[in-house]
């Protein structure tokens, strides 16, 4: 039997009994106070994504406006935003970081802001030109293990009676231990293959909503219709591959257009990999909308940490959670990060190149993320002693690859690159140093050897000199950074040690960055300095 990962879940087996709690709040509907959108007279194009996970609404909005607007990232994913519970004590600490995964209703006053800091948060994101995405947790509610129930609204709800009363939810609108849905005698999964089980029992007792109610459809479309009405663009459904194939699409089909852009929102679910059965597999959930690939970063994760790189010359089996134009893409999330099963910022210049090379390869639209600092698993973000989310800091407690010049620039490269779909010339001159171009668009040499390395490439590009977007890309008198010269469609490139070059079509020397490059939104502001293996900016 194989069991599924779920650590921000073992979270709570681990506290034992936890504390939930508290007050209670009237459910917020559309139109109230906080609830006009501001729709963008034009968004990015482009298909990167930053993922700023638990930054509160004021730092997502302060990173919009200054740095993911003019990169050119399209769009911004943000934690979920319901209310939930607030633990004061668990046994991974106080305020630990998983408490935004358990909803106690569907207000948006969380410990990541108020509603009217949210909708503040989507207009000025929208004004910066980047769409905004919500982790929506839909799956279920807070635990019915709890012991209190203080929450960060004033919600009150009985975990133990399965009352929700801010939605309203009650005991009928959960699955029960042999209930006609739940064939298990204690209600929790067992079998991680059994498709009934998976998605009809409870994961590791948090209280899981019956999806085939109409009712409980209607809430949860009624919760991400309030949310679209605020502006958001698309959603990351948590736990997704614990809801029927059927009843999100039922829940999907009632769900409002965009007001920024009038169309569907974007959907990327969660379905973590492992399962045998072909019915719980990435595959099987793509009809209502993109997969997460994590399949992809845990492969990606191999041969960086190997220095393998030739061996990403195509897209081996290990990456196909889904077809590329159905999986949205990354390096790490906050789960894997924490399990060890992909890279994460401990893992220093491996992890860096590995999200280069995510920017530059056309598979799946890629995420790129940006979470806290940890020691424990289960530990909170920087906090005041409630648990409200601080500001954000790049320089102290928070993780900011988003920003850096690097990363920047190879949103640029992406966005130059996006006619050229496939790869050519990928050239490996040792296991761990590789070039390919795009077209005739952009061309990018990776380095995760010891020592600089130098050779010449096959570029793609007209003769000219070209900066280098990795070390600051096209300035006002040239290159801000290192300059490459292509002669007849080659160029001799030294590849600094656990480096990269990336020079794009739209960044030569002596000329003005285009829109295409990502600077079509004003002018990258803040101070530069240099944390880990990047320079921010």
């Amino acid at each position: 039997m194989q069991r599924a990962r779920v650590p921000r879940r073992l979270s709570l087996l681990a506290a034992g009994a936890l504390v939930l709690g508290g007050p209670a709040s009237a459910a917020l509907l559309p139109g109230d106070a906080g609830a006009t959108p501001s729709s963008a007279a034009s968004l990015n194009t482009g298909d990167v994504t930053a993922n700023l996970w638990e930054w509160n609404w004021p730092s997502v909005a302060e990173a919009c406006t200054g740095h993911l607007g003019p990169a050119g990232y399209a769009a911004v994913q943000v934690a979920p935003p319901a209310e939930s519970v607030s633990l004061a004590s668990t046994g991974d600490g106080a305020h630990p970081w998983w408490e935004v995964y358990q909803p106690v209703s569907y207000g948006l006053t969380s410990r990541l802001g108020t509603r009217a800091e949210f909708s503040a948060m989507v207009a000025a994101c929208h004004d910066a030109g980047v769409r905004v995405y919500v982790d929506a947790v839909i799956n279920h509610m807070a635990g019915h293990n709890n012991t209190v129930n203080t929450t960060y609204g004033g919600s009150a709800f009985d975990p133990a009676g399965f009352s929700y009363p801010a939605v309203p939810y009650g005991h009928g609108d959960f699955h029960h231990a042999n209930d006609g849905y739940c064939h298990d005698d204690d209600a929790g999964i067992d079998d991680w293959n059994d498709k009934s089980e998976v998605q009809n029992c409870e994961l590791v007792s948090l209280s899981d909503l019956k999806t085939q109610s109409g009712h409980v459809r209607g809430k949860i479309a009624g919760y991400l219709n309030d949310l679209i009405g605020l502006g958001v663009d698309g959603f990351r459904i948590d736990a997704a591959k614990h809801i029927d194939q059927d009843d999100f699409a039922a829940v999907k089909g009632a769900l409002n257009t965009t007001t920024a852009e009038g169309r569907p929102p974007y959907i990327a679910q969660e379905i973590f990999p492992g399962a045998s059965n072909p019915d719980l597999k990435a595959a099987a959930f793509t009809r209502n909308g993109d997969v997460l690939g994590f399949a992809y970063a845990m492969g990606l994760k191999t041969q960086f940490q190997d220095g393998t790189l030739a061996n990403l010359s195509g897209i081996p089996s290990w990456s196909l959670d889904a077809d590329g134009s159905q999986t949205y893409a990354m390096i790490t999330n906050h789960d894997t990060e924490r399990d060890g099963s992909t890279l994460s910022y401990k893992n220093g210049s491996d992890y860096t190149l590995a999200n280069y090379f995510l920017l530059a390869y056309p598979y799946g639209k890629p995420a790129i993320f940006d979470g806290f600092a940890w020691s424990s698993r289960g530990q909170s973000p920087p906090a005041d002693s409630r648990g409200f989310v601080t500001g954000t800091d790049c320089s102290s407690g928070w993780q900011c690859i988003t920003q850096s010049i690097g990363i920047k620039g190879m949103v640029g490269w992406r966005n130059a690159t996006a006619s050229a779909t496939t790869v050519s010339d990928f050239t490996a001159t040792a296991s761990g140093v590789i070039g390919f171009r795009r077209g005739s668009r952009g061309w990018i040499g990776l380095n995760d050897s010891s020592g600089p390395s130098t050779a010449s490439y096959p570029t793609g590009l007209a003769d000219g000199v070209y900066c280098d977007v990795i070390t600051g890309g096209a300035g006002p008198g040239g290159c801000a950074g290192t300059a490459v010269t292509v002669s007849g469609g080659t160029a001799t490139v030294t590849i600094p040690a656990r480096g990269a070059v990336a020079v794009h079509a739209d960044a030569m020397s002596g000329a003005t960055p285009t829109a295409s490059s990502g600077a079509n939104r004003g002018s990258t502001t803040g101070t530069s300095f240099r944390t880990g293996n990047d320079t921010w900016s």
